[in-house]
């Protein structure tokens, strides 16, 4: 037998991949068909007029066939940079800037150049799985944080974990998968321990177009050194609706992503070519198109919020972005409840056995009790249908 990698081996099979085994081969009837509210991801195509630039730079454009930039297009970095510069208040060069393959490529080729094997980064809970795996991929050890009822970590904590072999604490806000938006003051309480602790502040916003603040959601970028300390990620993929072209963004210091820019080499030599053209056009065209979007999400988020107000036994812990994070009432884990929940209620939702440790590894209880619903692509009606499907089940 051909030897495999243990780290591999370790690491738990991909958690969307394996929710989606779990409807093979079922029927649903037409009168309740299967509500998939288990991935992150906007199902409609882009608008039309964005296909349309990137249909026209296809057929016009003999270089997007062609390998680019390793770092990303220039024109996409220069409007970056531009934007968060303003948005945010602060001063974001083009240089600070380097486009991936998505937002999970930006992670994992920040985190290559920051720990290796043994070294250790810190990860509230309940984490982003794709993050815990690559830090078990990775052979990086990943020292969980626990959240309260809120669902917000704690700086003060965080430091009493902080060791030698720390080298970075990771948030993600608005959260996946709890859905709550970090307050500007934690996000810098978080920066100002990592730079005392001489650590890197990955701060992952992919879903930042959807925040309920009409302001920038924090004020990290406004101090001139900002690229000491953090590494900043984005998405294109829920904003545009691009998630196959694969286009994120990375924020930070020259001298990362001169690190990070020989990762990507040898990864994926360039970030798609097409998709970045998607993107720009987007940024610079689809401003109001997209504010209309965020206020969807937030009416969305608003139906749920209402939605679990009639399921009493149920506990909506955190609502907010793509995400509703809620505590289930049965007696049983999370992955038992959603593998039930696929048969007696016709729906997919994410086991919070998922994005957490487990008792029996020193969890809290929070995995085997929590269900993770990503509601972004069901409208009202189907929002309130599937409070209903909720409350026909018997704990």
């Amino acid at each position: 037998m051909q030897p495999v990698n243990p780290a591999f081996v370790a690491t738990f099979p991909p958690p969307v991949m394996e929710a989606r085994r779990w409807i093979e081969g079922k029927v649903f009837p037409e009168d309740r068909p299967l509500m998939n509210l288990s991935q992150a991801a906007p199902v409609d195509p882009p608008p039309e007029a964005l296909m349309q630039a990137m249909a026209d730079a296809i057929m016009s454009d003999p270089s997007v066939h062609l390998y680019g930039p390793v770092l990303g297009r220039g024109d996409l970095r220069e409007e970056l940079a531009s934007q968060w510069s303003k948005g945010y208040g602060g001063t974001v060069r083009p240089a600070q800037v380097a486009i991936t393959a998505g937002c999970n490529q930006a992670f994992t080729s920040v985190l290559s150049t920051l720990a290796g094997a043994g070294d250790e980064v810190i990860l509230p809970l309940p984490f982003y799985f794709n993050h815990q795996m690559w830090l078990d991929m990775a052979g990086v050890r990943g020292i969980y944080l626990p959240t309260g009822a809120d669902l917000l970590p704690d700086p003060e904590r965080a430091a009493e974990l902080i060791t030698e072999r720390t080298r970075a604490i990771v948030l993600v806000s608005p959260n996946n998968p709890a859905g709550v938006e970090y307050p500007a003051p934690l996000l810098r309480a978080f920066y100002d321990l990592a730079k005392a602790n001489d650590l890197a502040l990955v701060v992952d916003e992919t879903y930042r177009d959807f925040h309920s603040s009409d302001g920038a959601p924090h004020d990290l970028f406004t101090d001139p050194d900002w690229d000491g300390t953090l590494i900043h990620l984005y998405s294109f993929s829920k904003a545009y609706r691009l998630t196959g072209h694969r286009v994120g963004a990375i924020m930070a210091s020259e001298a990362r992503l001169a690190e990070v820019e020989k990762f990507l080499d040898t990864v994926a030599i360039c970030p798609p070519q097409v998709g970045q053209i998607g993107a720009l056009w987007g940024m610079q065209n689809l401003g109001d198109w997209l504010a209309g979007e965020r206020l969807e999400i937030l009416a969305r988020r608003d139906t749920i919020r209402a939605g679990f107000q009639r399921l009493p036994a149920w506990e909506l812990l955190g609502s907010g972005a793509y995400f509703a994070y809620v505590r289930h009432p049965f007696d049983v884990p999370s992955d038992q409840v959603a593998k039930r929940l696929v048969d007696e209620a016709h729906l997919l939702v994410l086991p919070g056995t998922m994005f957490g440790p487990l008792k029996a590894q020193g969890g809290s209880g929070q995995a085997e009790d929590t269900l993770r619903i990503a509601f972004a692509n069901a409208d009202a009606a189907g929002l309130d249908d599937m409070v209903t499907r909720l409350s026909a089940i018997e704990p």
